[in-house]
């Protein structure tokens, strides 16, 4: 064994003695084997450390993507609401075929009665919205440019129900109407039918007697 096989000290005190006792010999081997055993441990601990920063770093993201996926919920919920109002509200006391939208989302805003807070900017990129143009050039919808996969697969609030199972952030189009809305039959004379949503269930009343028989039976 030559000094060029022990790292950098360990060959100098080689050098120093050159007539080394057994002593020395185990004193080198003991410290060569020290060092072996501390650059493992170094080298676990790099990777252990490697390890959690990569797990930490995923968590990180999933949590600011729970904040992004629910802020794009309520924003684009709210925006459809004001769709849905602007509409109803432009069409009150007039008779008009379809829908009426807005050009901008700004036009939400205006007072005297604003539909909406603000003009938002899509959550998931910070940018504009993706608008879906009625054939008038009124904006009937937004959503997100983002195509990534949601969190979020089932449990939406009731208006946006038809979410359930979209692999796609961009799938979700908040729009008025949408396939959420169900709409409610109408009958002849203008009530909804039984079990349709909107209608009033009939019950048997306790406290009103029930008509008689149109033909009671004739008494013997």
């Amino acid at each position: 064994m030559s000094g060029r096989e022990l790292p950098g000290y360990l060959a100098a005190v080689w050098k120093r003695s050159p007539g080394r006792s057994d002593r020395d010999y185990r004193e080198q081997s003991r410290l060569r084997n020290q060092w072996g055993a501390t650059y493992l441990f170094a080298m676990f601990s790099v990777v252990v450390m490697g390890l959690t920063l990569s797990l930490a770093a995923k968590q990180w993201k999933m949590v600011v993507q729970r904040e992004q996926e629910a802020d794009l919920l309520a924003k684009g919920i709210e925006i459809q609401s004001a769709l849905e109002a602007y509409s109803n509200t432009i069409k009150a006391g007039r008779v008009m075929p379809g829908e009426v939208y807005p050009l901008s989302l700004a036009e939400l805003t205006k007072p005297p009665k604003p539909f909406l807070r603000k003009v938002y900017r899509d959550p998931m990129g910070s940018g504009d919205w993706e608008y879906l143009r009625a054939p008038n050039g009124g904006i009937r919808g937004v959503r997100s440019r983002s195509t990534s996969p949601p969190i979020k697969k089932r449990e939406f609030p009731p208006t946006v129900r038809h979410f359930e199972g979209l692999p796609r952030y961009s799938d979700w189009v908040f729009q008025y109407p949408n396939a959420s809305m169900v709409p409610v039959l109408q009958t002849p004379g203008g009530a909804p039918p039984a079990g349709a949503p909107g209608s009033v269930p009939s019950f048997p009343n306790p406290l009103v007697p029930p008509l008689p028989a149109s033909n009671p039976p004739a008494p013997t």
